[in-house]
């Protein structure tokens, strides 16, 4: 009786666990998941480095395949192309394919959103080709499957995938799923070529900044700091009157360091942070002084507009712009100056020189030519730029293209 009653409490107890448990959910719920995780990987490729790993990995582990691979860029005759490999690649094969069987690679140029394996492509003589026998049997792969996209902008991409030659052949589920995620793949490589666009253009701008010796600190609307530049680094490493804590931009001066924080919250407030296209945007400047004695800092504190669309809190907001009227820049090569203003090799020395600061005779003295010879070649260079004196030189080349070479 004892045992009956305990059989029938175990069985009841474990009525109930089994009922505390969530159902298992229905296999399509599974299919769903899985293809809500790809689809996620793919939108969320463009920002990873290299791109699109993350979504390459999902899709190889769906279609139990050896290998896929994404050429954003397929090489060609006129340099190598961009690939990114998932499965077990040696950088040897992926050299190889660059520099020499993508010039016998028939598998190309596929029509757009179509799906395909190598045999409904090109037949049974795939397996008799050139490409397969030097290049695929070797590596172990046996089954091809791809697709390529284009987009307005001219980008052409190949999407492949491979298993070897102990596995199934790709069927008609597994290109189902392919082409289900090729429109998608599609918007997030036209999303990766309008970032790379941008940060091509921010690089671009940011090394023109630098060339031209003007250091630069971005904060949020926060005021956490974001980004400093080479120049703002190496103001700020030498502690000269202004540095930094942590995220916090110290100056020695108290009364200059409550001006700066007081422009720094002004421009930050909401009313004088304007959307773009809007009022002017707030701009200020404080000199800072330097306990070394050098010449003071600039500062110029300057307000970023919002994009219409701005949401982002931790988008840049105030740029703080620092300038030492001591730095040296860097001089411009002799050969640009010659190109650009047609002189020759001892004018544009001369010109340089001039833009130093030198006078004419010190400038005579360091080229190791008689006074004369430089007043020559300064006559020279007035006929040739179109002014008339040693001050409107200096200024013509200072406000020209050489400080951004």
């Amino acid at each position: 009786m004892a045992s009956n009653v305990h059989s029938l409490s175990a069985r009841r107890t474990a009525g109930k666990s089994a009922a505390m448990m969530p159902p298992s959910p229905p296999p399509e719920n599974l299919e769903l998941d899985g293809l809500d995780r790809l689809l996620g990987a793919i939108y969320e490729g463009p920002m990873e480095s290299p791109p699109w790993q993350n979504a390459s990995q999902l899709l190889r582990e769906r279609l139990g395949a050896a290998h896929v691979t994404l050429m954003l860029r397929p090489p060609s005759q006129d340099g190598s192309g961009a690939m990114i490999n998932t499965g077990p690649t040696q950088q040897q094969h992926v050299d190889s394919y660059e520099s020499h069987f993508f010039a016998a690679d028939p598998f190309v140029r596929l029509p757009e959103g179509e799906v395909f394996s190598a045999e409904e492509l090109i037949g049974p003589q795939w397996l008799q080709s050139q490409y397969y026998r030097e290049f695929l049997q070797p590596v172990g792969v046996r089954h091809l499957l791809g697709a390529d996209i284009y987009t307005r902008e001219g980008i052409e991409c190949r999407l492949r995938v491979t298993r070897g030659p102990e596995a199934l052949p790709f069927d008609a589920g597994d290109k189902s799923l392919l082409r289900r995620v090729l429109p998608h793949f599609k918007r997030a490589i036209q999303l990766h070529a309008r970032l790379d666009f941008l940060e091509c253009e921010r690089a671009l701008f940011a090394g023109t900044v630098n060339r031209m010796l003007l250091g630069m600190i971005s904060f949020d609307q926060n005021g956490q700091l974001l980004e400093t530049n080479q120049e703002a680094r190496r103001i700020l490493a030498e502690r000269d009157g202004i540095w930094l804590s942590g995220n916090n931009l110290c100056i020695d001066s108290s009364q200059e360091s409550r001006d700066f924080q007081r422009m720094l919250r002004q421009a930050l407030s909401g009313g004088t942070h304007p959307r773009a296209g809007s009022e002017p945007e707030l701009v200020e400047a404080i000199a800072v002084s330097r306990p070394s004695g050098r010449a003071k800092l600039g500062i110029l504190v300057r307000a970023i507009p919002l994009g219409p669309w701005s949401e982002s809190k931790q988008r840049p907001a105030v740029a703080v712009f620092l300038r030492d009227p001591e730095a040296n820049a860097a001089q411009p090569s002799q050969e640009l100056v010659r190109r650009l203003f047609g002189l020759t090799r001892m004018e544009a020395q001369l010109a340089l020189l001039l833009t130093e600061g030198l006078t004419l005779d010190e400038a005579a003295e360091k080229m190791n030519v008689r006074r004369n010879t430089a007043r020559t070649h300064l006559r020279s260079i007035f006929c040739k730029t179109g002014v008339t004196r040693q001050t409107m030189l200096v200024r013509l080349l200072l406000n020209s293209v050489l400080s951004l070479g």
